[in-house]
């Protein structure tokens, strides 16, 4: 692997950039920010009235081992084309911040109309099987439409969309259960046995349920990512509306389960519904994974044959293990710098692979700059950029 980045391929200067407003630029993310923490501090302030300050601090640390759970395994998921950092951490703050807060005051609207035109004890059937499943699919699923919308070509197919949906959920999930872990500690302490108290909650919602709302809004996330680059504009409604009213679906008969049934009614749901339907989502998206695996392993040889890569960098571009490798020669040989380049030039090519996979390649399959969309163009620059700094930082360290 030594090597293996030549300067065969010439620096290119960066694009010039017109400088977008003021508004768009510092006050549209600063307000953004603060209606998330206005929207978290809100939350954890009615999660402490109804409970109680050590209360939703025990929450918190059972909560915490869940979550680190289910975002390991989407992050996981999205090895080969990781999203934006900064994309996924907002999503995440939404789900948890903003998405909670609509669903909880919505919630507890719907239980207080329910109580007072059925009778008291009535509105949580109606909040937890009509307004819960409506009402937070859809705000989980509020940063995969906007995505979709206005930043699609972060979105490369359905892995994106499992990925950015999940972590909605995932961040939803995390304040629901620091609260359902917080009341198990008040109403009856840790436990003394597998039906009450924090120790049967955890056992219910952090080792069995971890992924039940993921696995809702993640439908939502699968019919979105089929059709973010469709040109159809009636399948690019209709898919993900349909996708929302199967996840709304399946929440609905989970809270059912839960609340109208006995142990017997959940547990059939649990083993005969759940389980089949969250095994066939983690099948496709093993299978999705695999698929973007493919699509750069075929998208490689044109690019060497253009001479924006190396011929002998194919082998280790088109495998996950290879580019490990290639990682941690760079920081052996030649130090941190030079391993963060690479993975930076990495990125570059997976980047331009699926630009190429979306928006086409000439009739002829060799990757000329003269058949480049603009978008193509710019993930190219980029490309040679990371590209020349890998190469300095690699003989920097040879020389050293």
């Amino acid at each position: 692997m030594r090597g293996a980045i030549t300067d065969r391929t010439p620096s290119t200067p960066p694009p010039l950039r017109r400088h977008s407003p003021r508004r768009v630029t510092v006050l549209l993310p600063v307000a953004g920010i603060m209606g998330l923490a206005l929207s978290g501090l809100l939350v954890l302030g009615l999660a402490t009235v109804r409970v109680g300050v050590l209360a939703v601090l025990i929450g918190v640390v059972v909560a915490v081992v869940p979550v680190l759970a289910v975002v390991a395994a989407f992050l996981w998921i999205d090895r080969w084309e990781p999203e934006p950092a900064k994309l996924l951490l907002l999503t995440f703050a939404w789900g948890a911040c903003v998405a909670t807060l609509t669903a909880l005051l919505v919630n507890d609207t719907a239980e207080a109309v329910g109580d007072l035109l059925l009778g008291t004890g009535n509105g949580g059937k109606v909040s937890a099987l009509v307004s819960a499943p409506l009402v937070e699919e859809a705000v989980k699923a509020v940063p995969v439409i906007a995505l979709m919308r206005r930043r699609s070509h972060e979105f490369d197919g359905v892995v994106d969309g499992i990925v950015y949906a999940g972590l909605s959920a995932a961040g939803f999930a995390f304040i629901e259960n620091v609260y359902y872990f917080g009341r198990a500690f008040v109403e009856h302490g840790f436990g003394d046995g597998m039906s009450t108290g924090v120790f049967a909650a955890f056992i219910l919602r952090g080792l069995l349920s971890p992924f039940a709302h993921p696995l809702f809004t993640v439908l939502i996330g699968i019919g979105v990512g089929l059709v973010v680059h469709s040109g159809n504009r009636s399948m690019k409604i209709m898919l993900p509306l349909g996708a929302y009213v199967g996840a709304v679906l399946l929440h609905a008969l989970w809270n059912a389960s839960a609340t109208l049934g006995g142990a017997d009614v959940f547990l059939n749901v649990y083993f005969l519904i759940m389980v089949p339907i969250f095994t066939a989502v983690v099948l496709i998206m093993v299978w999705q994974r695999r698929r973007e695996q493919r699509i750069i392993a075929a998208t490689l040889p044109g690019m060497a044959e253009a001479g924006w890569i190396a011929p002998s960098e194919v082998p280790l571009l088109a495998d996950l293990s290879g580019r490990k490798k290639w990682r941690r020669q760079a920081r052996r040989e030649s130090g941190r710098a030079a391993a963060r380049a690479v993975d930076a030039y990495q990125a570059a090519v997976t980047e331009l692979a699926f630009a190429r996979r979306w928006e086409g390649s000439p009739a002829s399959e060799r990757m000329r700059t003269a058949y480049l969309s603009k978008r193509q163009a710019a993930l190219l620059a980029v490309l040679k950029q990371t590209r020349a700094e890998a190469v300095r930082l690699a003989r920097r360290g040879a020389d050293g």
